[in-house]
């Protein structure tokens, strides 16, 4: 692993994702590499043409990309003012497909990926994106265990 020399951290989540982001951190310090830190927002209502009854979709969409964004901000805040530069990406669309556009962008050498079991919904919205993540990788995985759920 001495060629490390740019890190990815994806966050689905960031409050079930703090501790991989931590884990980055740590290795982007030890390793003198790159930090970057992805929010993947999906919108599987609006992407599928779903017709939901349901008439506040695009505002919640909306209050998640705000949050995502706000929680990223603190966290890379932190720790800019600490020294450590970190890229903050929040990109919208389908997760894998926008993870493997950035891990080639970006040229990652690792990937990190908090993991957990899966709940029924986020399997509904996202899919087996970790297994397929790991099948397809062009580069190292870090898988960090955290817990579902507060």
């Amino acid at each position: 692993m001495e060629d490390v020399r740019r890190i990815l951290v994806l966050a689905m989540d960031i409050g079930n994702s703090r501790k991989a982001v931590r884990c980055g951190v740590s290795l982007a310090r030890s390793f003198g590499a790159e930090l970057c830190v992805l929010h993947v927002v999906h919108d599987p209502f609006g992407a599928e043409g779903w017709n939901l009854p349901f008439l506040s979709i695009d505002e919640a969409y909306k209050n998640v990309l705000r949050e995502a964004k706000e929680d990223l901000e603190m966290v890379i805040r932190r720790e800019n003012e600490k020294g450590l530069p970190v890229t903050e990406m929040i990109r919208k669309g389908e997760p894998l497909g926008v993870i493997f556009k950035v891990l080639e962008e970006k040229q990652i050498d690792l990937l990190i990926i908090p993991a957990h079991e899966e709940g029924r919904l986020e399997h509904f919205l996202f899919g087996r994106t970790t297994e397929t993540i790991i099948r397809r990788m062009p580069c190292s995985v870090l898988l960090v265990k955290t817990k579902l759920g507060p």
